[in-house]
């Protein structure tokens, strides 16, 4: 006979942060509340998960920008020798340019999007299909994937957009870091074994913190990653893990480089009302121009190199995209990279007016080529810097001809840089917010909220984004939202039955109606007077209260026991239906017609079997 197995004794830790006299005591308290608080209060949970997530966030923000950084001046630089301007703000490496070897730009550019090809078809084939760049990636899964990104997509696509940045295509940082910061917050929750709903939340807090720190506008980019999966909505749910999150990667990324903002730039104030009609023109430009920006991208991304993928495969494809980028870049060196520098010098009136033109219609041009064909990187920055140039536009030919009135062109490329991603992303709210953060001032408010509004109606009709879908009842995400919904779209003419009703007379008595109910399986009766009206309903329920009363067999009358009159109509919906049953309790409900005559009967089974069947064509519809 085996020995009992001695009892396990308990660390001395715990025994003492058991014991109330123990100095530990007052920890082991702190701990067991803020444990209890994080699994029962909504907000609190949220904050711990927003700041832990805008942690990660904010370190992998500062290695993207560093690496970016450090391989554009070794590139772009010294390899291939072009000086290219750069943000006041971001002056990490400034060093005078090597010998220049513009050739080096296509060779560079060639190299990486073959390399971005073979990564993609050998590890991440699924990414081949998932839409205009990272942020668009993004959005395709929150919406379509359950918030779920494989680690090792976030990171290929990292340094691929590293690479392709830094060797000088046309492409944003904002799109990859979102993409990242999304990957760190599907994978915190996978980790921490979330639920869907909350695995789609954190997966756009990683998204704002991303966005918030690179760009060095936390409220910004917090407001950006929840409006912009949306044509029309936003992600209610998500503000505050955003916020937080955006916050605390904003903080780590300005311990590391500072809380100057992006651009060198004086301050613009907005004082003439005349100058709004300046601001409608810009609109109507940016409107003109996004629509350029957009169809061009998709015309070289359908058109072109989505049947030169079909026939060669993907890694010559995005290899031929590279080559195309820097032949153009080696010739019109503006379209290089994000682009910042040369923005910051149209704000500060540093380039002719030709030049800009010239180099809306490059940059649109580039990033069609490098995005197009599969190469890594954003949209964002590329559309801020077109929305920038073409606000400069208005803003130097005003100026020209009504220097009195534009005094300020600079502050047209900031206005126009909110007003174009507005457009074409359908996103007012966040880059509005980033200008003002940007600018560090609401000074240009009014004409940022004029022209934003006026490009977001303007272009309602084209998303620069294929997988925004327009509102949360139009999302998969949200399919578990349209119960209401979907009940709200049916009505009762589609689901009742008219055939085999039986009714029952007032005076119809107990004795007679055991012997109806002999014969049938319903549970519920109408109840009708001598003129054939409904009076009332039946429930065996309540019959079988008196059913086994012998002696009241021939006294108890239908309209004794039965219920108040309980009705649905045949233009009634299914929710009315549902909230009519909840009432009532009552399984069966009389369907009345206009002239409140009895014609049928719905059965409660039958709304849930229409809910059930409305809802897996939902799914499938998703899938």
């Amino acid at each position: 006979m085996s020995s009992p197995t001695p009892p396990r004794r308990k660390p001395k830790v715990l025994k003492s942060l058991r014991n109330k006299n123990s100095v530990l005591w007052p920890l082991a308290r702190i701990w067991v509340e803020t444990v209890r608080s994080y699994r029962n209060i909504s907000a609190v949970r949220w904050l711990t998960l927003g700041v832990g997530v805008g942690l990660l966030a904010g370190i992998a923000a500062t290695l993207f920008f560093l690496g970016i950084e450090y391989f554009k001046h070794l590139f772009v630089g010294q390899i291939a020798g072009i000086d290219s301007p750069l943000p006041e703000g971001e002056d990490l490496f400034a060093a005078h340019p090597g010998k220049y070897r513009p050739w080096m730009i296509p060779i560079l550019t060639c190299s990486v999007g073959l390399l971005t090809g073979f990564l993609v078809s050998r590890f991440i084939p699924e990414t081949k299909d998932s839409g205009t760049d990272g942020t668009d990636a993004m959005i395709k899964s929150f919406h379509r994937q359950g918030g779920v990104i494989r680690p090792l997509v976030p990171i290929i696509k990292g340094v691929t957009s590293i690479l392709t940045i830094s060797t000088g295509g046309s492409a944003g940082r904002e799109g990859p870091i979102s993409q990242i910061g999304a990957g760190i917050g599907s994978w915190l929750s996978q980790r921490l074994g979330l639920s869907a709903r909350e695995r789609r939340i954190l997966l756009l807090a990683g998204a704002a913190g991303g966005l918030g720190a690179i760009f060095r506008a936390p409220l910004g980019g917090a407001l950006t990653a929840i409006e912009v999966i949306y044509l029309e909505d936003f992600e209610a749910e998500a503000v505050l893990p955003a916020v937080l999150s955006s916050v605390v990667a904003y903080t780590m990324f300005t311990v590391f480089f500072g809380t100057e903002p992006i651009f060198g730039i004086p301050e613009f104030i907005f004082t003439r009302a005349q100058e709004l009609p300046f601001y409608i023109v810009l609109a109507l430009f940016c409107a003109f121009t996004g629509q350029f920006y957009v169809k061009t991208f998709f015309f070289l991304k359908t058109k072109v190199f989505l049947p030169l993928r079909e026939k060669i495969g993907i890694t010559l494809t995005t290899g031929i995209g590279g080559l195309g980028m820097g032949l153009l870049g080696m010739a019109f060196p503006q379209v290089l990279s994000g682009g910042y520098g040369w923005l910051e010098h149209a704000i500060l009136g540093n380039l002719e007016l030709t030049l800009i033109f010239m180099i809306i219609i490059g940059k649109t041009i580039a990033t069609s080529l490098t995005l197009g064909s599969g190469m890594s990187g954003g949209m964002f920055a590329p559309a801020l810097f077109v929305g920038g140039m073409s606000g400069g536009v208005v803003g130097y030919i005003g100026n020209m001809l009504y220097p009195t009135i534009v005094t300020q062109p600079g502050g047209y490329v900031l206005v126009g840089m909110a007003a174009f991603f507005a457009g074409v992303a359908n996103a007012p709210i966040g880059p509005l917010l980033m200008v003002c953060e940007l600018t560090q001032g609401y000074g240009l408010l009014a004409p940022l909220m004029l022209s934003s509004a006026l490009c977001l109606v303007l272009n309602r009709k084209i998303s620069l984004y294929e997988y925004q879908v327009d509102n949360k009842f139009d999302s998969p995400a949200h399919a578990s939202d349209k119960t209401t919904n979907v009940l709200e779209m049916l009505q009762v003419r589609d689901f009742y039955r008219p055939e085999n009703l039986i009714t029952l007379k007032e005076r119809t008595s107990l004795k007679e109606l055991t012997d109806i109910l002999a014969v049938t399986n319903d549970f519920n009766f109408p109840v009708l007077n001598d003129e054939e009206k409904f009076t009332g309903v039946l429930s065996m329920h309540d019959v079988r209260q008196v059913l086994f009363e012998d002696g009241l067999y021939d006294v108890i009358r239908v309209k004794d026991i039965c219920r108040p009159p309980a009705y649905v109509r045949l233009d009634y919906d299914l929710y009315s239906a549902l909230l009519e049953f909840v009432d009532t309790d009552l399984g069966q409900i009389p369907v009345l017609d206009s002239e409140n005559n009895v014609i049928g009967i719905l059965n409660r089974e039958d709304v849930f079997t229409a809910y059930s069947d409305a809802m897996k064509a939902l799914k499938e519809e998703a899938e």
